[in-house]
């Protein structure tokens, strides 16, 4: 039975490390982007540094 532990332990820490993984990418693609951003609309020219 100490096998069927080890495999218990080890897929739940697989589901953690999966989960965190998951969790930084969402992260990062709902982050603003660092840098400048121009927009051009009918309101004209506009730069915004970010």
């Amino acid at each position: 039975m100490p096998g069927n532990r080890n495999i218990m332990f080890l897929i739940i820490g697989a589901l953690i490390v999966a989960v965190g993984v998951l969790g930084y990418n969402l992260y990062q693609t709902k982050k603003e982007p660092d840098g400048v951003q121009i927009n051009v609309g009918p309101g004209g020219l506009k730069i915004q540094s970010k």
